[in-house]
Formats: C-alpha cells, sequence, structure tokens
C-alpha cells in the first residue's frame, strides 16, 4: 500500500532531525497517504523537489517496490488468518475478522511503538484486501490449501513485512538496532495473534526457525541502507533471504538448539 514518508534534511536518515540526530515522530511532519492512482498523477505533475500528499516528498522512499511488500505482507497474512478460521469451519464474518487482525497486526503494533499513524486506518485498501482475502478463502475447499502451503505462504509473509517494518523504522529515525526489532515485531506479531484467538500453539513454540527469519530479513535490510546499496535490491535480497532460511527450516526442520538444562 502506501508508504508514509518523511522530509529529507541531510541526516543520518530521513526526516526532521531532533537532539539526538534522529528524525522526528512529530505527526504534524507526516504526509497524508492517498491512494496508489492519485499519488501517481502528483508525483508526474510536479517538479523537484517533488510535491505529493501536501508535503515535499523523498523520491528515494515512495517506492512502487515498497508498496508491493506491503501489499504482498498484508494480503499473505490475511489468506493465512482466514484460512485458519475456515479450516475451523468458522463463519465468514469470522473469517473476515481474522483475516483483518492477522494482515494487519503486525503493522498496527509497530506503528503505535514509532509513534506513526496507523497504516490501515487511513487506507481503505488495507481492509478491503483483508476482506477479499477472506472472500477467496471462503470460496476455495480447504484440501486445496493442504501441506505445508500455510506455512510457505506464512514465510512470504514473515519476511515481506519484516523488511517493510524495519525499512519504515528507518525512515522515522530508529537507530538500526531498534530497526531491526521493528522488522522482527511487523513479521511476527500478526501470526502469533492469529494463533492465540484461534487457540492454537503459537507458532513459536514449534520447533524450526520462525523469528530468525524475520531477524535475517530485517537485519540484512538495515545492513544494507548502512552501507548505502541500492534500496530496491535491497528489499529484494532481503526477503529473499528470509524466506530462503524459513522454507529451508520447513523442508529439513532446522531449528536453533534447545534449553537442556535440569
Amino acid at each position: 500500500m502506501v508508504a508514509y514518508v518523511r522530509l529529507r534534511v541531510g541526516v543520518a536518515h530521513h526526516g526532521l532531525a531532533n537532539t539526538r540526530g534522529y528524525a522526528s515522530s512529530d505527526p504534524d511532519t507526516l504526509c497524508r497517504p492517498v491512494g496508489h492512482w492519485f499519488a501517481a498523477r502528483l508525483r508526474a505533475a510536479v517538479s523537484s523537489p517533488k510535491i505529493a500528499y501536501g508535503c515535499i516528498v523523498n523520491s528515494e522512499v515512495l517506492t512502487p517496490l515498497l508498496d508491493w511488500l506491503d501489499l504482498a505482507g498484508v494480503a499473505i497474512f490475511a489468506l493465512t488468518g482466514a484460512l485458519v478460521a475456515a479450516k475451523e469451519r468458522q463463519t465468514f464474518v469470522t473469517l473476515a475478522f481474522f483475516a483483518l487482525i492477522t494482515g494487519v497486526g503486525g503493522g498496527t503494533v509497530r506503528d503505535l511503538l514509532i509513534g506513526a499513524p496507523v497504516f490501515w486506518i487511513h487506507d481503505a485498501w488495507v481492509a478491503a484486501i483483508c476482506l477479499a482475502m477472506a472472500l477467496f478463502a471462503w470460496f476455495t475447499p480447504t484440501r486445496w490449501w493442504g501441506g505445508r502451503f500455510l506455512s510457505v505462504a506464512d514465510g512470504l509473509g514473515l519476511s515481506a513485512y519484516a523488511v517493510l517494518g524495519s525499512a519504515k523504522a528507518l525512515e522515522y529515525g530508529l537507530p538500526p538496532p531498534p530497526a531491526i526489532l521493528m522488522g522482527v515485531i511487523t513479521g511476527c506479531v500478526g501470526g502469533i495473534i492469529r494463533d492465540v484467538i484461534a487457540g492454537r500453539p503459537s507458532i513459536l513454540m514449534r520447533p524450526e526457525l520462525y523469528v530468525t527469519a524475520a531477524a535475517l530479513s530485517a537485519t540484512t535490510n538495515v545492513l544494507g541502507d548502512l552501507v548505502g546499496l541500492v534500496r530496491e535490491w535491497v528489499w529484494v535480497g532481503a526477503t529473499a533471504a528470509g524466506y530462503g532460511l524459513r522454507l529451508a527450516a520447513i523442508r529439513w526442520n532446522l531449528a536453533l538448539p534447545a534449553y537442556g538444562r535440569d
């Protein structure tokens, strides 16, 4: 969906500088999101410095790829939430609720922690995507989604959302370690909420790597940003790295050593 962007004034990260050298989280400096259609025409209509969303924006931040990562994360997590409710033979209302809470859970917690406007409150398309995923799950038989499909799909959403969360945290001026944690929270919290509400064992309690995959995606993204690599390539590579680790964990039951003291 549409990423929130900030003014760039030459500090280490994008945003208005505060006394600590990081970007301010003052909501008055935030750009209000609008639809892709209107935003694209604004960007095409104005000259440098580019003006959109009612303020000057950094064209390096406002990228279709980051929007697609956001869209992919919401859609995939929403689908996994709806499928969990479908396998429990719940009503369509319950499917829609699970789709929404799973799709936006991690991003909501992230935005509250970094002081950003909650992304889906101002963008009607997010709820619409979650509803569409619930409809899709409602009209398809659960046998289509047997085996490890749910875990594989969840892994893609996990890695994409971890990249998005860490990227957004950097844009709000967070230093690297908290930005990595924001990526992990963004990627993991939606699935945790889904499992807890469904009364299922949390995915965190399974032996194979899960949080580690999100941490790999978020860390790769933050390190790529620190060394100044091309952002689009960093986002793709970070998503692929986390997703590859998650797939390997599913396939070969990779796990970190467990606590074994009596």
